[in-house]
């Protein structure tokens, strides 16, 4: 049983941050029950069991029809909280707005996840992560000097900035409605959200120590102890050696003397670049990680998505794990006495909605009508 067992939630089905919100909170226990639109739309393809999706039963519902709304009403009744990804406005439109839901129950937190949040003057606007990652300034600070910025895939709006803050701010209204009897409606963002994840940056830039130029700032590949540098088999190696005594190990595996790479020195980090780029790819990418990984230069090899479940520091701690036949990571953070279990057993649709009180004939009608639409 994870740390949140007893908590209930209802998420109506959507794509992106809210489906990874509800993951989060069902790999950690939560009682989660997916209320799925008809056709409902998906990022993996159909055949192939999503990720995503795993540790909660999915109910096929029409929420335009009478019985598709009655029955998020019913679960709503004793639930928690309720997730919904929809635009600004749809959730009202379909008789199911924050108000309606809480008339039913008082203390029921509303999870609202979009793009630009629900008013302002793009509340409306259509978009997806990387707009929102624009919008918020993240984007802008993700580039090579002199070059467009990076996809930095959809990790910092629909996942860092999107699912994961809609997630803490689902259970923190949660547990504060535990003590006070009183829902309320969370406002998750992915521009706020997105903008929260740079609030380092705005310190820095304010202290002088950030250029809004990209490539010219220590943590954006201007410096060449933090960079990422290409092997002789065409991989990458990505350094980090920020600190005094991790640069001068990095140093000492290169073959590099110290009075020849002074690290603060901007004006000779270019030729630097240069000279570390040469050496990296004297090696392979392999044979770099057999020399630095244990060391105190903060090197690592850059794996790709299909590698990392093979590499032995993530084998030796399950970093990921199979389900269904798919590998993917596993639940995190860790608990020491209450671990989450991202490969626990699903109900089915019929099991589910009868352990949360629904009568044998509401759950006839919900799921013929559901198979209708």
């Amino acid at each position: 049983m994870g740390p949140l067992a007893g908590v209930k939630i209802v998420e109506i089905g959507s794509i992106g941050p809210g489906p990874f919100a509800a993951m989060i909170l069902s790999d950690l226990g939560a009682d989660v029950v997916r209320v799925d639109r008809p056709q409902q739309t998906r990022l993996v393809p159909s055949d192939v069991p999503d990720p995503v999706m795993r540790g909660r039963p999915a109910v096929p519902a029409d929420l335009k029809t009478a019985a598709g709304r009655e029955l998020v009403l019913e679960l709503a009744a004793t639930a928690d909280a309720v997730i919904e990804g929809f635009r600004p406005g749809v959730l009202e439109r379909l008789g199911l707005g924050p108000d309606v839901l809480r008339a039913r129950n008082a203390r029921l937190v509303v999870g609202r996840i979009t793009g630009y949040g629900q008013d302002g003057p793009l509340s409306q606007v259509p978009g997806h992560d990387v707009n929102y990652i624009s919008v918020s300034g993240a984007l802008g600070g993700i580039a090579r000097e002199g070059n467009r910025p990076l996809f930095p895939l959809n990790l910092l709006g629909d996942y860092g900035g999107g699912g994961m803050l809609l997630a803490l701010g689902v259970i923190s209204a949660v547990l504060e409605a535990r003590s006070s009897g009183r829902g309320q409606v969370v406002d998750a963002a992915m521009v706020d959200g997105s903008a929260l994840l740079t609030t380092v940056f705005h310190g820095l830039r304010a202290g002088g120590g950030w250029s809004d130029t990209p490539g010219t700032n220590v943590l954006d590949s201007g410096a060449h102890f933090y960079e990422v540098y290409e092997t002789s088999d065409g991989g990458y190696i990505s350094v980090g050696a920020i600190e005094r005594q991790f640069y001068a190990d990095l140093l000492r595996i290169l073959g590099v003397e110290p009075a020849e790479a002074p690290q603060w020195d901007k004006a000779r980090w270019p030729a630097l670049k240069v000279r570390f780029a040469e050496i990296f790819r004297s090696r392979s990418r392999d044979e770099w990680a057999a020399l630095l990984e244990h060391a105190d230069a903060c090197a690592t090899p850059v794996l790709s998505i299909g590698e990392a479940p093979q590499h032995p520091h993530n084998v030796a701690r399950g970093t990921f794990i199979e389900v269904d036949g798919v590998v993917q990571p596993a639940a995190a953070p860790r608990f020491s006495r209450t671990p989450g279990d991202a490969a626990r057993p699903v109900p089915t649709p019929v099991d589910a909605l009868r352990a949360w009180g629904l009568a044998p004939a509401t759950i006839a009608e919900v799921l013929e009508v559901g198979a209708a639409g």
